[in-house]
């Protein structure tokens, strides 16, 4: 026991040995109360920076998704358009043959569901948008109508006097344009 007690002391000693008792720790200054107003102001500036700079990123995001959304809209109507410009021979040939059928096929029950067919293509078409352009008795416009035939009339005026195509609108644009006779003075 008596070894475990000089063995404590040594251990004792070596510690108060390696203390140094006048040890004190480094003050640090106490900041100014200006110090701290000036950094209180620039915190607060780069807090309105950044808030400045979430509102723009925000904002962008935002017009990234508007732009998307219509990108994708026109990609889908486009595809459509082209879809629907495809059908619109179909139906032109359909009319045709509807109108040069004699009385005696015209007045028969098979030929009216033939009729009631072009009648369905043209309800399809219709609720994608689809609508014929008038034509006849207007005045030429080069937006809804192609000029094929020019013909001499006197009234000083470019009207449509035949149609030799039907043409189409989809929605507030020109899917086909109309293929006219136009009356010139």
């Amino acid at each position: 026991m008596s070894e475990e007690l000089n063995q404590n002391e040594n251990q004792i000693e070596n510690e108060s040995q390696n203390e140094t008792p006048n040890e004190t720790p480094v003050e640090q200054a106490a900041p100014t109360v200006e110090e701290l107003q000036a950094r209180i102001a620039q915190l607060e500036q780069e807090n309105e920076e950044n808030r400045n700079q979430w509102l723009r990123a925000v904002a962008d995001y935002k017009n990234f998704k508007r732009r998307t959304d219509q990108e994708r809209a026109e990609l889908i109507r486009g595809a459509s358009a082209g879809l629907l410009l495809k059908l619109l021979p179909v139906l032109d040939d359909f009319e045709r043959a509807t109108a040069s059928a004699s009385d005696e096929i015209a007045s028969s029950s098979w030929f009216e569901g033939i009729r009631l067919i072009g009648q369905k293509l043209q309800t399809v078409l219709e609720s994608e948008g689809v609508s014929p352009i008038d034509a006849i008795g207007k005045e030429f416009d080069p937006n809804l109508h192609e000029a094929v035939i020019y013909e001499d009339a006197g009234d000083g005026t470019s009207m449509v006097i035949a149609e030799l195509q039907k043409g189409y609108m989809l929605r507030d644009r020109v899917l086909r344009p109309s293929m006219v006779k136009v009356g010139k003075a």
